[in-house]
């Protein structure tokens, strides 16, 4: 959330011209600063910077939820909780699927097919939810160059023949899913720094990095 452009914080639009003057436009940059090197660059009071970083910290804070109201909203929409695998044996290991607004990591042995497995998850994300999918986009972060579009296409087609009927509808899938090729590690922390906005306007559902071993590796 630290990454959020101040833009977007109810910022007055000078002070925000005159932020961004000072190569200061995100909510991170803003907080980093000083009490007095913001009244500098703003120009502002003591007692107005004050309110100023009241009111980007409220911005960039996430949501206070209770215990209750994350059980409450799961139990409501349980299908929202997590995404189906399709694999009925894995799925009932994972209690359901793989769990929605949480991290998880797939380890294996190379060669076992975790870049498969990837873009699989990549198609079930982009279907409706009446068929289990999360009707959403995809940000696909690939740092092996492994990711293939044709096999992303055969996966669609062989798995759910019936929805993607047609070349139109196999089209309007893989526009949901933005690749791109990260190669080191400083380029993927970068990248994912920048994604809170992309993620809003894009309606996107899943981010997949592929892999976070082989930029570790190649550099460690």
């Amino acid at each position: 959330m630290a990454a959020k452009k101040l833009r977007r914080a109810q910022l007055s639009q000078e002070t925000c011209e005159r932020l961004t003057r000072y190569q200061i436009t995100t909510c991170q940059d803003f907080l980093c600063l000083s009490l007095l090197e913001l009244m500098k660059v703003t120009g502002q009071s003591y007692y107005e910077v004050q309110k100023l970083l009241c009111k980007v910290s409220r911005a960039c804070a996430p949501k206070m939820q209770t215990a209750y109201e994350m059980k409450l909203s799961k139990s409501v929409n349980p299908s929202s909780a997590f995404l189906s695998t399709t694999l009925h044996s894995l799925d009932r290991v994972l209690h359901g699927g793989v769990p929605c607004g949480s991290l998880t990591e797939i380890t294996s042995p190379p060669g076992c097919g975790k870049t498969q497995f990837c873009i699989m998850l990549s198609v079930l994300a982009t279907l409706p939810v009446s068929m289990g999918g999360l009707d959403g986009a995809v940000i696909y972060i690939d740092t092996e160059s492994a990711f293939s579009a044709e096999r992303l296409i055969e996966i669609a087609a062989s798995r759910f023949p019936s929805y993607y009927d047609s070349d139109e509808k196999l089209l309007c899938m893989t526009r949901s899913i933005h690749l791109y090729r990260e190669l080191t590690c400083c380029s993927v922390l970068k990248r994912i720094m920048s994604l809170e906005e992309e993620i809003i306007l894009k309606r996107v559902k899943l981010i997949i990095i592929d892999s976070v071993a082989s930029v570790v590796r190649k550099e460690f």
